[in-house]
């Protein structure tokens, strides 16, 4: 993006994709806090959220148009990240109703219906939960169950483990949804000292409304909002050095 991103739209043909919206003035407040011109990718994490099959295909319960129009530029990211020599670390939003992972009771109450089948369209080894199957992986790719919205919260630790394992101090957040699970992430990420990097044209939420307010709140205080091609610029200029 330039860094004037008043108004950017990502479009692909016959895809259903966000207007971006980020005041210029929110990107150089932003600058205050997380502003970062370089990357090393050998400390640098893409941390892939939750592009699973209940979230992405035409049907489910949570099949959300504007995901899937993101999937080629998260696979994009994906390639490129491999090529770099940084680890690529896939989500997946998961239930489990065993403490302590266990999402409390208020927030997923069973004996509605609807709210039954939708937790269970999240349970491991369903169809749904899996990841939606135009999804490029690799078997160098790392694949986490989270069981909260925040991968950093989820009682597991699976994700900071291999932060910490690999020396990450740099995060990369792209999938979905912008306002829920990426924009948790992106704010547990930046209060455990991780430089957090979130791209506006490879997250996706149901309406533009919610994805630029989620934009907003995250480049004024959590991360350096960066368009795809801007993130893979830094990544060629790091290896091109290297």
């Amino acid at each position: 993006m330039a860094r004037d991103l008043a108004v950017h739209r990502h479009s692909r043909a016959g895809m259903t994709t966000h207007t971006i919206h980020l005041p210029e003035w929110a990107v150089e407040r932003g600058r205050q806090l997380n502003d970062f011109q370089h990357v090393d990718p050998a400390r640098t994490a893409l941390v892939l959220i939750d592009m699973q099959t209940v979230f992405l295909a035409p049907g489910e319960v949570f099949g959300n148009p504007y995901a899937l129009a993101i999937v080629d530029t998260v696979n994009r990211l994906a390639a490129a990240f491999r090529a770099a020599g940084s680890p690529v670390i896939w989500t997946r939003q998961t239930v489990d109703h065993r403490p302590p992972r266990a999402m409390p009771g208020w927030q997923y109450d069973l004996s509605i219906p609807e709210v039954r089948e939708a937790v269970e369209t999240m349970e491991a080894g369903t169809p749904s939960h899996a990841l939606h199957p135009a999804m490029a992986t690799a078997p160098s790719d790392i694949v986490i169950d989270k069981y909260r919205y925040g991968a950093f919260s989820c009682p597991a630790g699976a994700l900071e483990a291999v932060l910490k394992a690999r020396d990450i101090d740099t995060i990369v957040i792209a999938g979905t949804l912008t306002n829920c699970c990426c924009d948790s992430t992106a704010r547990e990420g930046n209060m455990r000292g991780y430089r957090v990097f979130f791209l506006s044209d490879a997250t996706a939420t149901r309406t533009d409304e919610e994805h630029n307010a989620a934009l907003l709140t995250v480049r004024l205080m959590f991360a350096d909002v960066r368009t795809t091609e801007e993130m893979l610029g830094l990544l060629q200029e790091a290896t091109a050095d290297a």
